[in-house]
């Protein structure tokens, strides 16, 4: 049984080979990075080998590193991140994986874990992931007629329409936003004016 971090890390390397493009220990978790064309058989493996047995899905998200990219010297801007539990070792896994910025396609793992069914259609939803092999990829939390990923960060804040309820019509209608964006500019205080003293 691997009892340390190290230990899991160093197996797991050897179990999935090239399919793991980086890994890290830190805050105490351990984080795999999958590339994506071996994802959806590394989950596979992570689940039916006996001495990783990562039963449970516990988590699928999205993520959106437009702001964060330059900073880290990161290419792509989205991931999908899978957290992982082994019940049988008690241990914990992250994984991520990148997407295209242009194209975010990814296998599903729906296959693998069905618990990944509405966390998919959650990222679909909300960033336009598209998940390859899922078999009821729609809107779950957004209206069918939604424009746009509202958790993409070049989202606009307002959004694009805005929902009401006509009376004369006697149903909710959408419009476009009414809201005008502004840019709030801070006021400068200058030393000569400040608290009533005179320079």
């Amino acid at each position: 049984m691997m009892t340390t971090h190290e230990a899991f890390l160093d197996y797991a390397q050897k179990t999935l080979g090239a399919a793991i493009t980086a890994s890290k220990i830190e805050h105490d978790e351990v984080t795999l990075e999958i590339a994506r064309e071996h994802w959806r058989e590394s989950a596979q493996r992570l689940r039916d080998d006996r001495e990783l047995a990562f039963a449970q899905l516990i988590d699928l998200c999205g993520v959106d590193y437009l702001t964060y990219r330059e900073q880290e010297g990161r290419t792509p801007r989205f991931a999908v991140v899978v957290h992982l539990l082994s019940l049988r070792h008690n241990r914990r896994v992250r994984l991520r994986t990148f997407l295209d910025d242009d194209q975010p396609v990814l296998a599903s793992l729906v296959p693998v874990w069905n618990a990944a069914d509405w966390y998919e259609r959650e990222a679909f939803d909300l960033f336009g992931f598209v998940f390859e092999g899922h078999a009821d990829l729609r809107r779950i939390l957004t209206d069918y007629g939604f424009v746009g990923h509202p958790f993409r960060k070049d989202f606009p804040v307002s959004g694009r329409v805005e929902v009401r309820y006509d009376p004369e019509k006697r149903r909710v209608v959408y419009e476009p936003v009414s809201i005008e964006p502004r840019v709030l500019v801070p006021r400068v205080i200058r030393e000569e004016g400040y608290g009533g003293r005179d320079s």
